[in-house]
């Protein structure tokens, strides 16, 4: 993590933190667009074609909402002209003149049964859309769900864990939040457009012309001052990225920063940055909020003078008062459902935005299904054969060429070599994590790519330099392998892992709870759980990846002999950077760029003097058993 690492928000956009702009801190904000935006708005509604039927429901309970709101004013007139008829006959003093409050009654019961309407059809609107959000949006995590364990390792292995999780949640969770409330909210502004402008042509074409003037001005202002606070909102954004990228830096290596004496610089730059990003955020936040303000003035404007040319039209007796008081009423609806479309807009491109990353996943290269006629080995015995193999991570660039190599079942092959020299990859290749490009590689005489995935992969049992354990008991962790394991049997594979000593020592015993990261234990107690996991799952064939390198060198003589016990018998593949761990073993290959460049036993190999000779006197000449990083 650098200093300049962004903070991002949910689907990819960015947003400020400290604070929001005007109108849900939309408006002003750089908004994350999608490079298809069309194609990726048409895949996205696809997902809501199945439920066609609820959505037309949805559009009809919110005309149904809209139109009993929107014809309230109109009604509300009336009693206001009513009202006002009867005011003025008794100012004029005309006999047996006065207010019509039976009929003014009448006016607010309708009122009441339309508001009481307009909110049950607003409701099953609002339900009916959060049941449409929520399927659309479970099928999509299925979607996404059954596409991860299609994918290769490659795809795991090209993305970080980050990324690939940013899609899945935030992406996905964007997408829900915008179905569910902006997609309703979008429907409802263009009724409402729909309805007001339909209802104040109705009262006053002169009116509505004024009203309609204004508006463009409102919506010049607010796109100028728009771009301008984009470019703070830009600066922020950079600003605040930096200040966390900068926290977590310092506070993931607290201990090296005290060691050090860094706290002075570190709390120096910290302030550096906490100063640009203030000054960012504030003219950030000063310019979108003039927004507002100066659309309020423009309708302010435009409020004095409908009523200025409808208190002329009334006195002229070419409209009724009641009418005024609705399309003030009308004209203050009419700007809010624009400024919210627009607003929806952006969203519905951050929307975009997110889908598309959802959709890259989902269009991602898949590893090659099995055969229809795959097979199941139901008995392995463990003999492994590369033949003629040749594989490069790029198809361009080649990283093991012509490999053969015969196993018999039961032997222990240990392979050594530099850093780069394709150990892990060989073990990558027989698992089938990775397709090989040419040559083939047999199992027990059967080529892998005839054998079911599951079935291959249940043949092999790993055990990895990098631990892991996921969140619940020591006991389940234990028997991940074997879900039908006894406890009996759990415990023996502890013990012959050396894990029951310190297992037993723990508050809980079997039943202690590992966190997410599994840090309330040691790494080296790790380490002895997946090796009493290998142990439990009893595979035909091991595959040790520097399985001791966590533990210490009494403990790891201890785990050596539980695993000479354990591997008779079986095949096993040992990857060893500590060459005095692999010195039984039945054959060491010795690797270099891709290469098998020596094979043999220990003493053979030893005889020789060339490659892995080197190897073990460099580690071994300054004291025994010393561990040297190849």
């Amino acid at each position: 993590m650098t200093g300049a690492a962004k903070e991002q928000k949910p689907g990819g956009g960015s947003g400020p933190i400290f604070g929001r702009g005007p109108l849900g801190g939309q408006l002003g904000l750089p908004v994350e667009k999608a490079k298809n935006f069309k194609g990726t708005l048409q895949r996205l509604l696809s997902y809501l074609k199945p439920r066609r039927l609820q959505l037309l429901t949805v559009f009809l309970m919110a005309v149904f909402s809209m139109a009993f709101s929107t014809v309230s004013p109109k009604i509300l007139g009336l009693a206001t002209t009513r009202l006002f008829a009867g005011i003025l006959l008794k100012l004029k003093h005309v006999p047996g003149a006065q207010v019509d409050y039976h009929y003014i009654l009448q006016i607010i019961m309708l009122l009441a049964g339309l508001y009481l309407f307009s909110s049950f059809f607003s409701y099953i609107q609002q339900y009916l859309m959060a049941g449409i959000a929520q399927k659309t949006v479970f099928a999509m995590r299925n979607d996404i769900n059954e596409k991860l364990a299609r994918l290769p390792l490659s795809y795991f292995d090209a993305n970080t864990h980050g990324e690939i999780l940013s899609r899945v949640t935030n992406d996905v969770d964007n997408i829900a939040t915008t179905l569910q409330q902006s997609m309703t909210q979008l429907i409802t502004s263009v009724i409402t457009i729909a309805g007001v402008v339909i209802m104040m042509l109705t009262i006053s074409p002169v009116m509505s012309l004024i009203a309609f003037i204004i508006l463009p001005l409102s919506f010049l202002l607010t796109a100028n001052i728009t771009k301008r606070s984009q470019n703070y909102f830009a600066a922020q954004q950079q600003e605040l990225g930096e200040l966390n990228g900068h926290v977590e830096e310092m506070y993931g290596g607290h201990t090296i920063v005290k060691a050090f004496g860094y706290e002075k610089q570190s709390l120096d730059r910290f302030n550096r940055i906490n100063e640009r990003l203030y000054t960012a955020g504030w003219k950030a936040q000063f310019v979108s909020g003039l927004i507002m303000p100066l659309i309020n003035f423009i309708s302010n404007i435009g409020y004095v003078l409908v009523c200025v040319t409808g208190g002329i039209l009334v006195a002229k007796e070419k409209l009724e008062i009641g009418d005024v008081q609705a399309f003030i009423q009308y004209s203050r609806q009419f700007t809010m459902p624009i400024v919210q479309t627009a607003n929806i807009a952006n969203i519905i491109q951050s929307t975009a935005a997110s889908a598309e990353r959802v959709f890259e996943l989902l269009d991602a290269a898949e590893e090659i299904p099995d055969k229809k006629e795959a097979l199941n080995i139901e008995s392995p015995q463990g003999a492994v054969r590369f033949h003629n193999v040749n594989f490069g991570y790029k198809k361009d660039t080649i990283l093991i060429e012509n490999m053969n190599l015969d196993v018999e079942p039961g032997q222990t092959i240990a392979i050594v070599g530099p850093t780069g020299a394709g150990k892990t990859t060989l073990v990558n290749l027989l698992m089938r994590f990775y397709e090989i490009n040419n040559g083939k590689i047999t199992l027990d005489g059967v080529d892998i790519r005839d054998l079911q995935r599951g079935s291959l992969r249940m043949i092999f049992g790993m055990v990895l330099q990098d631990t892991w354990l996921f969140h619940g008991t020591i006991r389940d962790n234990i028997a991940y392998g074997r879900k039908d394991a006894t406890e009996e049997e759990i415990v023996q594979a502890a013990r012959a892992a050396h894990a029951d000593h310190f297992i037993r020592t723990l508050p809980d015993g079997y039943a202690t709870v590992l966190n997410e990261e599994a840090t309330n234990i040691s790494q080296g107690q790790k380490q002895l759980l997946t090796i009493a996991r290998a142990i439990l799952a009893n595979p035909a064939i091991l595959i040790l990846d520097e399985a001791t390198s966590s533990v210490d060198t009494r403990t790891e003589l201890l785990i050596q002999k539980a695993m000479t016990a354990l591997l008779q018998g079986k095949t096993s593949f040992v990857i060893a950077h500590r060459l005095s761990t692999i010195r039984d073993a039945d054959l060491i290959l010795v690797m270099d760029s891709g290469r098998i460049i020596e094979k043999g036993t220990h003493a053979e190999l030893l005889a020789k003097g060339r490659f892995y000779a080197d190897l073990y006197n460099s580690q071994f000449a300054g004291q025994e058993n010393q561990a040297v990083s190849v």
